[in-house]
């Protein structure tokens, strides 16, 4: 059965990975800037028509704001770059803004973070993959009749491609988003010369059309914060900055070198290309509206009407320069709908990396620490999948609800992270004497500072104009990722205290006896011991145990801790270089049936006894996967040994109340015979 289910599995990941072969899928810079990059290169798209929009309620006289405004993203996103440049250095785990604020502001600060940035991934994949299907559908009618069920086609193909591997999804998002980048980069390019050095006069197809505005006259508090609105949509623009400070540890050698320079890049992309965009919207006289069907007018005053099609600004400024229906605006057109897919491989990169180290700090279930068979965290691209089908099936793959909920998660981190990197140079100024260190460790702090207080008036401004929008389920999603993260580090340090072994074995060791047994260690804890002194009772030939070897610092960990005990029973380890667990152990036990058929082995297995439901998905599953393996070799015997959990005596005492309980009738009808009962369950 297992070879019935491994052959698609390869047909559509690939051949499994060896640990050793990990270095293999690191990224150069080449590849890591597509990677992780995509998200905050793809966001100037739509990024200058949200400001446009914003400022189209005070009518078209409004868009001269739009070059203060441009400026001030710019000096934002320049601020944030310097800032997470500074992250990768003094933090190049791969922790990012989770690692800086715990560090700096405490673990609920840190939790916050990562709640936040765990929310962001999964609205950047909801949100640009279905901003991506509406743009196909202008022009393939059938994309926009089943929006829900082609965005999560492509969820799927896009998961599929990143269970081969960063690196290999890497390469296939490469090409579009350089195109995307070059042609952006053209258009600015030769739009500029036309307008400067000919002297050309460009017009957007929205050109000649009057902006109705929705307040005649804006003055003092409601036009300021009308401004920060327009200004807090701009910075849609920056949403992924910190996926690469979150993904260090993905970088080819010096990691935070190769990170730190991908960063600048990027930002310096990013800018150009956002306020060249911005440039040639305001030179080409785009018209952009919340409601084009009534709020745009055509010069005899009328309305244009549901028929009239307004093009996003970069399509109606590569019209302009360019011309509709050209090479070079058609090129520009695909590879502008085609990275706003690819844009989502920046969550499908930050989220499972996120997840792991969280999974490491016992914030979430280990399965999401365990890198799959291509080397890739497979278990956290596979959730992260889950989460946006969910929110793409909820809301239609309708991108002008779901953009409600963005944004906010992200400028949570911004804020924390930048506020956290404040502390952190405040505490090493404490002790730095050295005058030029100094200096700069001041400057970073000035850098930070200033980050920390533009990020925070963006989300304030964010959280006062979305939050009845849409923007309280971003919010509430953190909440409930916080309490849920919560819970499980609580589930995991009362299990790590219950189970830590004491220094004393008389206390943890049941006295020795007969038996011939393979025990099964992971750790060196109280269900370890107690299944040795088990096994040690039984007492029946030799006795070993047997540990499989997938990090090799925990081995050296279990061998040491094994010496140091003085444990007089052998123990044997197997080396995984495809981190898995059951195969080897079944490869051994055959060998040993091999070597002397007519033996029987019996091995124990230390188990948690657990009470509630939910704590089954956090512990036993790879025992459960063993057990049903080994029931079906000849010769071999299983042995759970229990351990029970403080949470078991709650299940103990329910099963002892329901037993106790007698239902109104239960004396009349006598207990019941289960072996009347048809396949059906009916008597």
């Amino acid at each position: 059965m297992s070879k019935l289910t491994d052959v698609p599995k390869r047909i559509l990941i690939g051949r499994a990975l060896r640990s050793d072969k990990l270095g293999e899928t690191l990224l150069p810079k080449r590849i890591a800037l597509p990677v992780f990059a995509s998200d905050p290169l793809s966001s100037v798209a739509y990024a200058p028509g949200e400001v446009l929009i914003v400022l189209s309620v005070a009518g078209a006289s409004a868009y001269h704001f739009s070059v203060w405004i441009t400026l001030a993203v710019a000096v934002l996103m320049f601020t944030v770059v310097a800032s997470y440049r500074q992250n990768v250095h003094a933090y190049p785990s791969g922790g990012g803004d989770y690692e800086v604020a715990t560090t700096n502001l405490g673990p609920k600060a840190g939790l916050t973070v990562a709640s936040a940035l765990l929310v962001d991934y999964v609205m950047t994949v909801a949100v640009s993959i279905s901003s991506g299907v509406e743009n196909l559908g202008s022009a393939i009618p059938f994309v926009v009749q089943h929006k829900a069920i082609c965005a999560v086609a492509v969820i799927v193909i896009l998961t599929l491609m990143n269970l081969r591997g960063v690196r290999e999804s890497g390469k296939l998002f490469a090409i579009p988003t350089y195109v995307f980048v070059g042609g952006v980069f053209v258009m600015i390019a030769w739009g500029a010369f036309k307008g400067l050095a000919l002297g050309d006069v460009m017009h957007a197809p929205t050109s000649h059309l009057h902006i109705k505005p929705e307040k005649s006259t804006l003055a003092g508090f409601a036009m300021l914060f009308l401004l920060l609105r327009a200004f807090s949509s701009g910075c849609a623009a920056l949403t992924g900055v910190e996926a690469i400070s979150n993904g260090v540890p993905a970088f080819r050698k010096p990691k935070s070198k190769n990170a730190a320079s991908t960063l600048a890049l990027m930002g310096g992309l990013a800018v150009v290309m956002f306020c060249g965009i911005m440039a040639l919207a305001i030179g080409t006289r785009v018209r952009m509206a919340d409601n084009p069907a009534v709020d745009l007018l055509r010069a005899n005053g009328h309305a244009v009407g549901s028929s009239f099609v307004v093009d996003p600004v970069i399509t109606q400024v590569a019209a302009a320069v360019f011309g509709r229906g050209t090479f070079f605006f058609v090129v520009l057109a695909a590879a502008t709908a085609l990275v706003l897919f690819l844009a989502a491989n920046t969550a499908y990169n930050g989220f499972p990396l996120l997840g792991s180290i969280l999974a490491q700090d016992r914030y979430l279930p280990r399965q999401l620490h365990t890198r799959g068979d291509r080397l890739a965290f497979s278990n956290g691209i596979v959730l992260l999948a889950g989460a946006a089908i969910l929110l793409v099936v909820v809301y239609g793959a309708d991108s002008t609800r779901l953009i409600q909920l963005y944004i906010v998660g992200v400028f949570v981190s911004f804020t924390l992270s930048q506020t956290g990197m404040v502390r952190h140079w405040n505490r090493h100024l404490r002790t730095e004497r050295d005058r030029s260190k100094r200096r700069r460790m001041m400057r970073s702090r000035a850098i930070n500072a200033f980050g920390a207080f533009l990020t925070g008036v963006v989300l304030v401004v964010v959280l006062a104009t979305k939050f009845s929008h849409g923007a309280w389920v971003a919010v509430l999603g953190m909440v409930i990722f916080y309490g849920t993260m919560t819970a499980i580090r609580k589930h995991y340090d009362r299990i790590a205290e219950e189970l830590a072994a004491s220094d004393n074995p008389s206390e943890d060791t049941v006295k020795p006896s007969r038996v011939h047994s393979i025990v099964l260690v992971s750790k060196l804890h109280r269900p370890t011991l107690r299944a040795l002194g088990y096994a040690k009772l039984m007492r029946t030939g030799t006795l070993e145990a047997l540990s499989i070897s997938v990090d090799p610092a925990e081995t050296k960990a279990l061998r040491e801790e094994w010496e140091r005990r003085n444990i007089n029973v052998p123990l044997k380890i197997l080396d995984s270089p495809y981190r898995e667990i059951t195969r080897p152990i079944i490869e051994y036990v055959k060998s040993l049936r091999t070597e002397n058929p007519r033996d029987a082995i019996s091995i124990f297995i230390p188990e948690y006894v657990v009470g509630h439901w939910y704590e089954h998905l956090l512990h036993n599953q790879s025992a459960l996967r063993l057990k049903g393996r080994l029931l079906f070799m000849p010769g071999v015997m299983v042995t759970s040994v229990p351990y029970q959990l403080e949470s078991s005596e709650v299940a103990r005492k329910r099963a002892r109340r329901r037993a106790e309980w007698t239902a109104p009738g239960s004396v009349r009808r006598g207990p019941v015979d289960v072996r009347r009962k048809d396949a059906g369950g009916k008597s």
